[in-house]
């Protein structure tokens, strides 16, 4: 069920509260159900166990009363530690409600399960000196850690990490999720995510998280042809499209070719090896979707290559990755192909916005990876997978979508060729580009997930199969 889950900046979270409370929804009531839903995952985590509840100022502050409180009637040793009085109606309402103990500034709390509830998605700023050190200390105190809404000190828009945090246990996400809980810095702290529902109607037109795809089988008459034929380009280096054509093979599509002057050493059978002039093997009008990038090589032949692909009559779904980000720029536009899909690492995304001219982008309303492959996106009129620890998908024309995080045992040579490839696969069965590159994404993460510790790229592509098959 790709996509459903919508990742939300703090301005939609609270348009989507205020159409609540425009209805006829008390802002306390809404408080009230975020409060004891939380309190009840509270409840579960600390099995028994003693809980502090740090409270803030704001609404935040007022959900942790509300957690406390209902902690507190099911006879859990609770306590609130508050450096704050409740600054809004709803919080001094929620404070007023709260019968059981509040530490007083300056005593020290002794307990097992630490509740955060300092500032939520609101907080954009550094803590101060002496509310760090209030934190530190709870933690240092407590064995268990749990956020609500978000840790305290980091910003939700821009996932901006304020303070050098250990991760939390558990984070449990009011109502939506945020930028924060899955965009890097701020994601690695973020422990076990949870996403708390409090009845948030929230539109279709939103950021999304991605989640698992439903692939379908061929068809009873399919053939290789109607299942999609992917050309690889290969370049200096072909063992990496070697690698990118073995993993096109595990990505749906019926039939995948090599193009390259001589064949890698190791090639499966299964892959042909195309060795006509690049001009002649790319007129192949049954073609259905091209990756060029892995090995191309940064010379001047690989320049051709890559504009031999540029310069086809017709459109053809195509994948750029690697060194052929090297070479796209403005005097390339009018010769991109449509559907497009673009995969950089960081270091490539930066190089296509200083070759795009939009190198500087405002820092408001998402982190500033999304932006950037934002930015580009509508330069090049693509679907720009930008890759990394966290792996933002950005479109010309809607949305952006993040991936949950991958194992971080996928940072190994080869496997951005495997994605590259996957995705390839993906668009040669008529699977539109933003979809593609989203269902690319997931297969990738799963397959490595699959493989454990310690694998390579080959190991990644040997669980590529058993990816697809969960989502059949």
């Amino acid at each position: 069920m790709q996509g459903r889950d919508p990742v939300l900046t703090v301005a939609e979270v609270q348009a989507a509260e205020q159409a609540l409370f425009d209805a006829g929804l008390p802002p306390f009531e809404l408080m009230q159900r975020a409060g004891n839903a939380a309190a009840q995952w509270v409840w579960r985590v600390a099995a028994g166990r003693s809980v502090t509840v740090l409270c803030g100022p704001g609404n935040n502050g007022g959900d942790g009363y509300v957690i406390a409180s209902w902690l507190h009637q099911r006879g859990c040793d609770v306590a609130v530690v508050a450096p704050m009085e409740p600054a809004t109606d709803s919080a001094k309402q929620a404070r007023s409600g709260y019968a059981g103990a509040i530490v007083p500034q300056g005593e020290a709390r002794a307990a097992e399960v630490f509740v955060d509830c300092l500032f939520g998605s609101g907080q954009n700023r550094a803590l101060s000196d002496e509310l760090w050190a209030l934190v530190q200390d709870l933690r240092g105190t407590h064995s268990t850690h749990i956020a609500v809404d978000l840790p305290s000190g980091l910003a939700s828009d821009d996932a901006r990490l304020f303070h050098g945090l250990a991760p939390y246990d558990i984070t449990l996400a009011l109502g939506a999720w945020k930028w924060a809980h899955w965009a890097m810095p701020c994601a690695a702290v973020m422990g076990r995510r949870v996403l708390v529902d409090i009845g948030l109607d929230i539109g279709e037109d939103t950021s999304k998280l991605i989640g698992k795809p439903s692939l379908q089988r061929p068809s009873a008459q399919a053939h290789k042809y109607t299942r999609g034929l992917v050309a690889v380009v290969a370049g200096a280096m072909p063992g990496a499209a070697k690698l990118c054509a073995r993993a096109a093979q595990h990505g749906g599509a019926g039939y995948v070719k090599l193009l390259c002057d001589d064949a890698p050493q190791g090639l499966p059978d299964s892959i042909v090896v195309d060795n006509r002039p690049l001009e002649e093997a790319l007129g192949d009008a049954r073609i259905a979707a091209i990756v060029i990038g892995p090995g191309l090589g940064r010379d001047e032949e690989a320049k051709g290559r890559l504009t031999h692909v540029l310069g086809l009559k017709r459109d053809v779904p195509t994948v750029l990755d690697a060194d052929a980000l090297h070479w796209i720029g403005p005097e390339f536009g009018p010769k991109l192909p449509d559907p497009l899909v673009l995969t950089p690492h960081e270091g490539e995304l930066v190089a296509l916005l200083e070759a795009y001219g939009c190198a500087q982008q405002s820092s408001e309303g998402a982190p500033e990876k999304a932006l950037k492959a934002q930015a580009i996106a509508q330069a090049t009129h693509s679907t720009v997978v930008a890759k990394g620890a966290d792996t933002i998908i950005a479109q010309d024309w809607h949305g952006t979508a993040i991936a949950r995080p991958a194992t971080p045992w996928l940072s190994v040579a080869g496997t951005g060729d495997v994605l590259a490839g996957l995705i390839a696969s993906r668009l040669a069965t008529g699977t539109p580009s933003g979809q593609a590159a989203r269902e690319a994404v997931w297969l990738h993460g799963e397959a490595a997930r699959l493989s454990g510790p310690v694998f390579s790229a080959d190991g990644l592509v040997a669980a590529l199969q058993d990816a697809y098959a969960a989502c059949l």
